[in-house]
C-alpha cells in the first residue's frame, strides 16, 4: 500500500506533464486543424481522468471530483472523433456524428447535475453512458485498424497499431475497472494494473508522436502552397501511375487496393506508396483514387450529352460504392453539391452560346 501511495502521484504527475506538453505543441503548431483541436480536447479529458483520483467523494472535494469524472467519461467519444479525423484525413465531421457526441455529452451533464444537486444518480443513465463509452472506444479501434492498408504516411501507418493498443485498450480497461472495482476485494491489484496501463499508454503515445515530422502530423488546410522553385520531373513510376489511372481507369474497379495497384505495375508496394505520397502529395490511398474519380465525374456533369444521366449512375460508374461517400468527397473538393455543379456548367454553356 505504501508503494502505491508513492507511485500513484509520480506516474499520474508524469503523465499529466506529457499530455500538457502535447497540448502546448498541438496548439502552437496545428491549432488550425480540426483533428488537432479534438486531440487537445481529448488530452484535457484524459488529464481530468488522471486528476479525478486525487479527489474524494466527500463534501469538500465532491464538486471537482464530479466535474473531472464527467470530463473523463468524454475520452472515448473524443478518441472516436480524433481517429476519424486524423487517420482518414477528414477536414470535418458530419452533423450526425456531432449529434451523437452531443447526446452523449448531454447524458453526462444531466447525470452530473443530478448527482451534485441531489446526491443520487440515475442507474439508467449510468448504464447508457458505460455502453456508449465501450461503443465509442471499440468503434475507434476498428476505424484505426481498418484503414491501415490505405494509409500512405508510413510513420502514421505503423503508429496505428500502437495507438490502438495504447489508447484503445487503456480506455476499455479504465471503463471496466471503473465499473467493477467497487465490488472487487482486490482493488489494490486493479489500482496497480491501472497505473501500469497509464504509464505504458503515455509512453507509447508520446514516443510515437515525437517521431513524426511536424508537417506529417495533420493534413494541410486549404490549397497547398506554391513551391518556391519548379517541381522536379515526375519519376517513371509516377508517370506509369498516372497513365494507368487516366488511360485505363483502374480506379473504377470494385475494391481496388494499393496491393492490386502494385501488382498491376509490377512494383513493390512500398515504392508505390512512396510515389503516391512523396511525389503526388496524397496522404491516403482513398483520396488518391477519389481524385481521378472526381475528374471523370466533373467531365460527365459538364458534358451536355450526359445531362439526362442520373448523378448516381455517373458516381457508381466512376468507382464510388454509394451516394454518401461520393457526395461528401464532391462537396469537399468543389464546395457545392453535384446537382449545383451540373446546373452551373449548364448555365455557363448557355451563356457562351448566347455570346456566340
Amino acid at each position: 500500500m505504501t508503494a502505491l501511495l508513492i507511485l500513484d502521484p509520480m506516474i499520474r504527475g508524469g503523465a499529466i506533464a506529457l499530455f500538457l506538453l502535447w497540448i502546448a505543441i498541438l496548439w502552437r503548431d496545428h491549432r488550425a486543424a480540426l483533428a488537432a483541436r479534438v486531440a487537445i480536447a481529448m488530452h484535457v479529458a484524459i488529464i481530468a481522468y488522471l486528476l479525478s483520483h486525487g479527489f474524494h467523494s466527500d463534501d469538500r472535494s465532491f464538486l471537482p471530483f464530479a466535474i473531472c469524472d464527467a470530463l473523463s467519461a468524454m475520452v472515448p467519444a473524443l478518441f472516436w472523433l480524433f481517429v476519424r479525423l486524423w487517420f482518414d484525413d477528414q477536414q470535418r465531421i458530419g452533423w450526425r456524428s456531432w449529434l451523437l457526441v452531443t447526446a452523449f455529452c448531454a447524458a453526462l451533464l444531466i447525470q452530473t447535475v443530478m448527482i451534485v444537486a441531489t446526491g443520487s444518480f440515475s442507474i439508467e443513465i449510468w448504464v447508457l453512458v458505460r455502453i456508449g463509452m465501450f461503443g465509442f472506444a471499440v468503434t475507434a479501434m476498428w476505424v484505426a485498424w481498418r484503414g491501415r492498408a490505405n494509409d500512405l504516411i508510413e510513420m502514421r501507418r505503423r503508429f496505428r497499431v500502437g495507438l490502438v493498443c495504447a489508447i484503445g485498450v487503456f480506455i476499455l480497461l479504465a471503463t471496466f475497472v471503473e465499473m467493477f472495482q467497487g465490488s472487487n476485494s482486490h482493488s489494490d491489484r486493479w489500482h496497480m494494473v491501472m497505473l501500469t496501463a497509464i504509464h505504458v499508454a503515455t509512453l507509447i503515445v508520446s514516443i510515437g508522436l515525437y517521431r513524426f515530422r511536424s508537417p506529417d502530423l495533420f493534413a494541410a488546410m486549404g490549397p497547398p502552397p506554391k513551391p518556391a522553385r519548379p517541381p522536379a520531373a515526375p519519376s517513371p513510376l509516377a508517370q506509369r501511375l498516372r497513365a494507368l489511372m487516366a488511360e485505363e481507369r483502374a480506379y473504377r474497379a470494385e475494391g481496388f487496393s494499393i496491393a492490386m495497384l502494385a501488382a498491376r505495375l509490377g512494383e513493390p508496394e512500398y515504392r508505390v506508396r512512396r510515389a503516391i505520397n512523396g511525389e503526388m502529395g496524397f496522404r491516403n490511398f482513398t483520396a488518391f483514387l477519389n481524385s481521378f474519380r472526381l475528374d471523370e465525374i466533373r467531365a460527365a456533369l459538364a458534358d451536355p450529352a450526359q445531362r439526362e444521366v442520373p448523378i448516381l449512375t455517373i458516381a457508381l460508374d466512376a468507382g464510388f460504392g454509394s451516394l454518401g461517400p461520393f457526395n461528401r468527397a464532391f462537396r469537399d473538393a468543389e464546395g457545392m453539391t453535384p446537382t449545383d455543379y451540373r446546373a452551373r456548367a449548364a448555365a455557363a454553356r448557355l451563356g457562351d452560346s448566347e455570346i456566340d
